[in-house]
């Protein structure tokens, strides 16, 4: 291992989930914050912590200079990105490469080519991966539409540069297509300084499958086989599990075999995803690659029992694939929820605070990938999920079971948090089903919000909140001075 030292440019739980890999392979952690984050788990976790400088704690996280300059102040071997933040950004993997580190990564090429929405499309094309039909945006605003039009509705329309479902919307007539573009293009610039969009097929009802793949950057690919990703708010993932529910045999071959003949014409190096959308008859589309490691990687890594995380540094070390696709194991069933500090019952607005209490479950089969403590400060300069609850079983009945249970033993108090929904969602009968899609949740709202308490609960709620008050419990159980001092006894 010619690595001694890696730096992770990133924060909060990822960094925390790194550096435990590190720390088992005996590779001193560096870890970065801004100010207002100096005394955050994944700073005092790490080996070294150095201060990041910015005007907001976001714009430090992404200065690539300033990243790597300190990198190579402290003697760094190699920089790991996480996700988020500069995982995708090609122009920080060749920084990096520049200054003579290694990025745990693919190269600045790929990074490119599978980054862009756009040109890894054309390559999935190319390759005979399936897309669905799509036209770019042009500078013509009414040839765009016209284009666009006749593809046929409903369309959706994303950012080119972008994830995360900004700069993402549906439009299922002419007479909204306009406005959808311009509002689009202007969310695509604000959020990624990018504003090219397209616009495609969208496919009613789909499921959201996507695929674990390794390279070794010499044409050699494997897959860990698939994720469920279709568990979605506003275009973004709050439940993630694997292997798929009710998921044919040959179809998940395909799907995984796809996968692996897109990564291996790009040479890819490292770890990454193919994520596919899935119709309700069995036609599959290329949706896009993300060329880093995923939120819910979790889920794979425990029916497989591989560490992807050690997996990506011993790849970026030139040691190769930890396996062949014939020994990758699969076993029983994981899912992952997305604990976010949100309202549910307000469209999942993003929630601020401080952390004054959390009690997490303790389980062999169970994995809490958080970094948080009381007294953590919950603020709107980053994204609003604080935590991952990851549960294993030998089923997915099991597994759901098991979830719901660990959801309920969770407590997080001092900020609004989704658990609550979370488990009301692995509850529902067509959850249990396995009748998964990417509106599951507008298409399940009434039966999903949280039920009005009753008046035994109501009364409890009281209570426990009157208790929460010193002068309450003085009035309701204080002893005056005499008694108190007579142990409370009376004649």
């Amino acid at each position: 291992m010619p690595f001694r030292k890696i730096l992770i440019a990133n924060r909060g739980e990822i960094a925390c989930r790194i550096m435990r890999t590190l720390s088992a392979m005996g590779i001193a952690s560096v870890a970065i914050h801004h100010r207002l984050e100096a005394a955050a788990r994944h700073v005092t976790m790490a080996d070294e912590a150095l201060e990041i400088t910015g005007e907001t704690p976001v714009e430090a996280h992404l200065d690539i200079a300033q990243i790597v300059a300190l990198a190579r102040s402290v003697g760094a071997d190699a920089i790991h990105p996480g996700y988020g933040f500069l995982s995708e950004n090609a122009a920080f993997a060749a920084a990096v490469t520049a200054a003579g580190l290694t990025f745990i990564g693919p190269d600045a090429r790929t990074i490119a080519l599978m980054g862009d929405k756009v040109s890894a499309r054309e390559f999935a094309r190319a390759n005979n991966v399936a897309v669905a039909p799509s036209v770019m945006a042009s500078d013509d605003l009414g040839d765009f539409v016209t284009r666009a039009s006749a593809i046929g509705f409903p369309l959706l329309i994303k950012a080119a540069a972008g994830g995360g479902g900004k700069g993402m919307s549906i439009v299922r007539s002419a007479s909204d297509l306009e406005a959808a573009v311009r509002r689009a293009s202007g969310e695509a610039e604000r959020y990624f300084g990018d504003g090219r969009i397209y616009a495609e097929t969208y496919v009613e009802r789909p499921r959201h499958i996507e695929v674990q793949v390794l390279g070794d950057g010499e044409g050699n690919v494997i897959h860990l086989f698939e994720r469920e990703c279709s568990i979605q708010r506003r275009f973004q993932k709050i439940v993630e599990e694997a292997p798929a529910a009710n998921l044919p045999g040959g179809l998940r071959d395909e799907i995984c075999a796809c996968a692996v003949t897109l990564a291996t014409a790009a040479r890819y190096k490292n770890a990454g995803t193919v994520e596919f959308i899935l119709g309700g008859d069995g036609r599959f589309f290329f949706l896009e690659m993300n060329t880093r490691l995923q939120v819910e990687h979790p889920v794979t890594e425990m029916v497989t029992g591989m560490d992807l995380v050690r997996a990506q540094i011993e790849i970026a070390a030139g040691l190769g694939l930890p396996c062949s696709q014939a020994d990758v194991p699969v076993d029983g069933h994981a899912i992952e929820c997305r604990v976010c500090a949100e309202d549910p019952e307000r469209d999942f607005l993003p929630e601020t605070g401080t952390v004054r209490y959390l009690s997490v479950p303790r389980a062999d089969w169970l994995r809490f990938e958080s970094a948080i403590a009381p007294g953590h400060r919950v603020t709107a300069d980053f994204d609003p999920m604080l935590a991952k609850l990851v549960v294993h079983a030998p089923d997915r009945a099991e597994a759901i079971d098991r979830s719901i249970a660990a959801l309920d033993d969770l407590s997080v108090l001092g900020v609004t948090t989704n658990i609550d929904y979370l488990a009301r969602v692995l509850g529902h009968g067509a959850f249990r089903d396995g009748a998964l899609h990417t509106g599951f949740v507008p298409d399940h709202a009434d039966a999903l919000r949280r039920p009005e308490p009753g008046h035994d609960e109501r009364d409890r709620l009281l209570i426990a909140g009157a208790l929460g008050f010193r002068e309450f419990r003085e009035a309701a159980f204080g002893l005056p001075d005499l008694q108190a001092a007579m142990g409370g006894w009376t004649n």
